[in-house]
């Protein structure tokens, strides 16, 4: 199981991981229940390698939001998504010192911990810290450097030819 391979599905709560590439989508595994899913081509699809959070100065991976969280938490669990908005706020803070408030929300916080707490229950937290590694203070996370893209490529379907003989009837 890679990291790389990490999904959010639009529409479908937790995060799952790709399995089989299809003709008409892909096969997804759930990291919280192990149920498959088949999911199409128009589905809206994000590679939680590829996604990162507003800071101040620059975007910060979410891999490595996640390495910072494991090691406040000592690759525990993190605060409960449920919890209070100002208590969000304040543990976010704490992780990402300097997260652009105005374009980080209350409902992305929500959804890192969320995603994060997941991930810790399907070991894969454990892995983010084995390929993380700490140059001048500031962790990086190696796995995610190359990230992998996912290519679903949909097939065309012929064109129905038209018959001149229905033209030619209708025109009598």
């Amino acid at each position: 199981m890679s990291v790389e391979k990490v999904l959010a599905i639009s529409g479908k709560p937790g995060l799952y991981e790709l399995k089989i590439q299809t003709r008409s989508g892909f096969i997804a595994e759930s990291l919280i229940d192990g149920k498959k899913l088949t999911v199409g081509l128009r589905s809206n699809v994000s590679l939680l390698s590829e996604i990162s959070i507003y800071t101040e100065t620059d975007e910060l991976k979410l891999f490595e939001v996640f390495a910072r969280i494991a090691k406040k938490e000592n690759n525990g669990t993190a605060l409960d998504h449920k919890a209070s908005n100002d208590e969000l706020l304040v543990y976010f803070g704490e992780i990402v010192p300097d997260f652009d408030r105005d374009r980080v929300y209350v409902s992305d916080i929500k959804k890192v911990l969320n995603w994060y707490n997941i991930l810790q229950k399907a070991n894969y937290v454990t892995r983010l810290n084995e390929a993380a590694v700490t140059t001048t203070g500031s962790v990086t996370i190696d796995a995610v450097a190359q990230p992998e893209t996912v290519e679903v490529e949909a097939e065309e379907k012929p064109k129905a030819k038209r018959t001149r003989k229905k033209k030619e009837e209708s025109e009598e």
